[in-house]
């Protein structure tokens, strides 16, 4: 059953080579490879625990747990990268996960979704909610950078105050957002509830699996995702280095296609059945999940790691975010969407992918 569900599996065969590759001393770039193929379909497996385990254990626990674990891949390979002090490519991480959900994601999602049926809907409910808390997340992520570029000398400190409240005031909101959605308006997204279930149970003929096997599933999958992050960031100064690339650029566009692997398979999977609330909502609410939660939670660490992680982003990043934010809620505001809209998605991620190439910083 395991084998039907997660065809990904056979990439498993990469967890004992990147180990083999990193004793034996076959070279960085053996190692940086076999560790991203490793951390590919482990992903997968972590995400699909907990979609099990939040479907089994009701909506308000579940929630919680898809808030806890729906984007553990990134914040483990960043915790990682944050003890190894490389905290340009932490921030670079961050906003590559918001644009590859945002435009990546989605765009893959009602492109193929579009090719397939000649329009798809889906609740506008979701855009509204979390478009406005994106908005909110961007402005408040952009302050300490637009008061650095504003001011002719600040304070180290400040900075790092100022990140650390801001931090703070994102993850009451993302808790505020939760209250709302699981609790005090729910009934909004029971129509969005009640077309995802079916789909994420999904596997026509198959049994459920026992609970015990998908948390033996989160645990294992877990702890692989933390060792094969400590290899792959272990080598990653080097291999940028060797093969010319800087850490904005892998920050951005590697590292994301490394953690959300699962969300792209989800959501092309879930659109090509013509439901596209599922994709939706997996690109937005993962993409709010780390501008709310994952990104002030890696501030709080930083600071306890004694690592120099603050909110002062590259300008460029915070503009190619509000950028990405806007367009998003441009064209899913009216609840409908078609290949075309998947298209001008991709084209601008592919556009924004080639300037953060070329950008010297």
């Amino acid at each position: 059953m395991l084998l039907k569900r997660f065809p990904a599996l056979v990439l498993l065969v990469f967890i004992p080579i990147s180990l083999l590759a990193h004793g034996q001393d076959w070279g960085d770039a053996a190692v940086f490879v076999t560790s991203a193929l490793a951390i590919a379909p482990l992903a997968i497996f972590l995400s699909r625990a907990t979609e099990e385990l939040a479907l089994a254990l009701g909506p308000t626990v579940g929630g919680l747990m898809n808030a806890v674990f729906g984007n553990a891949t990134e914040l483990i390979i960043s915790l990682a990268a944050l003890r190894q002090g490389l905290v340009d490519l932490v921030k670079a991480s961050i906003t590559g996960s918001i644009l590859g959900d945002l435009l990546l994601v989605l765009g893959l999602a009602m492109l193929l979704g579009g090719l397939k049926y000649k329009e798809q809907s889906f609740e506008p409910i979701v855009v509204r909610v979390n478009g406005s808390s994106m908005t909110l997340a961007v402005t408040a992520i952009a302050l300490p950078t637009i008061v650095i570029n504003t001011s002719h000398v600040v304070d180290a400190q400040d900075i790092t105050s100022l990140s650390i409240f801001v931090a703070v005031v994102l993850m009451l909101v993302y808790g505020l957002t939760l209250v709302f959605s699981l609790k005090t308006h729910s009934y909004l997204y029971d129509v969005c509830k009640a077309k995802q279930d079916p789909l994420l149970l999904a596997d026509e003929g198959d049994g459920r699996s026992p609970l015990w096997v998908w948390v033996g599933v989160l645990l294992l999958a877990t702890v692989g995702v933390a060792i094969e992050s400590e290899l792959f960031v272990g080598v990653v100064e080097e291999v940028i280095a060797d093969w010319a690339l800087t850490p904005l650029f892998t920050g951005v566009v590697l590292l994301p296609l490394l953690g959300d692997v699962s969300g792209y398979v989800t959501a092309v999977r879930v659109a090509m059945k013509n439901n596209m609330d599922l994709p939706v909502s997996v690109a937005m609410g993962s993409s709010l999940l780390v501008a709310l939660f994952v990104a002030p939670v890696l501030v709080l660490v930083g600071q306890a790691m004694g690592q120099p992680m603050d909110l002062d982003f590259n300008p460029f990043e915070v503009i190619t975010v509000a950028i990405a934010v806007f367009i998003v809620n441009l064209i899913s505001l009216n609840g409908r969407s078609n290949w075309l809209d998947g298209t001008l998605l991709l084209a601008t991620y592919a556009i924004l992918a080639a300037a953060f190439y070329y950008h010297p910083a």
